[in-house]
Formats: structure tokens, sequence, C-alpha cells
């Protein structure tokens, strides 16, 4: 099949098909008359584990390793454990920054209500941004 039909079977868009053959994630034969990209049923499949190990958190990168592995016959599955073993802590850190994030959005846009709109005055840039407290450089972490 060629790139649109695997990509309307995989329920993706023909770049992203293009995409994965970029990264290595999918190999398609050539036709030879015309050097047409074709893929296969295997591709297919392929395609719909790449499209779980995405939804999964996993990256292009990540998820070409774990093809490497399948692909020389060995079991990837210690692989796919150490990688959200080593990923969940950093969502869990960035799901508390957007937490954090929200809370101060909500914070200003409760103390902006009744402010007034100003007009910038060469000294004044946005004075509802320029009302919210600054925070102190020992409680920004990066």
């Amino acid at each position: 099949m060629k790139v649109s039909e695997l990509a309307k079977r995989g329920g993706v868009t023909a770049e992203t098909v293009r995409h994965y053959t970029r990264e290595g994630l999918l190999a398609p034969t050539r036709h030879p008359d015309n050097g047409y990209q074709l893929y296969s049923t295997a591709d297919l499949e392929r395609l719909h584990f790449i499209q779980r190990a995405r939804k999964l958190g996993f990256s292009v990168a990540e998820i070409r390793d774990i093809l490497t592995h399948a692909d020389q016959g060995d079991s990837p599955c210690p692989l796919v454990r150490d990688f959200l073993a080593n990923r969940l802590p950093q969502i869990r850190a960035r799901i508390a920054e957007l937490e954090a994030l929200a809370n101060r959005m909500e914070q200003a846009l409760e103390s902006w209500q009744d402010m007034p709109d100003g007009t910038p005055d060469g000294h004044s840039l946005c004075r509802l941004i320029e009302s919210f407290p600054e925070e102190s450089p020992c409680s920004h972490k990066r």
C-alpha cells in the first residue's frame, strides 16, 4: 500500500507516515517502476504499535530503541519499563509546575478583575502584569 493508504488505515496523516519513515520507524520497499514507497500489513501493525507507544509518552528516539531491540529478537520490555520509570517523576514534576501556573493565573485574574485598563506611557507597559508580584529568586527553581 502507498503512503496515503497506510495513513488512512492507520488513522494518521500521510506526513506522519513520512516522518516515521524518515526516522527509521517504518521501512517500506520501493516500487521498481515508479519508486513509490510501498508499505505492508506488517508496517500497518508497526504503525499501530508506534501510536500506542506515543500515547504512553514515548519519544520517537525511544520508540526507535524499542523497535531495534524487538527487530533483533530481544525483549524490549525491560527497556520499556526503564523508560517509563525514568519519565514518570518528570511528568509528575511538570504537572506540579502546571498546577502552580494555573494557580498564579487564577490569582492574577482575581486581582485584576476590578483594575482599570491602562495604556503604555513610557513607564508602564501593562499595569496588570506589572501589578503581579515577582517571585523571589529563591522560590524559582529550574
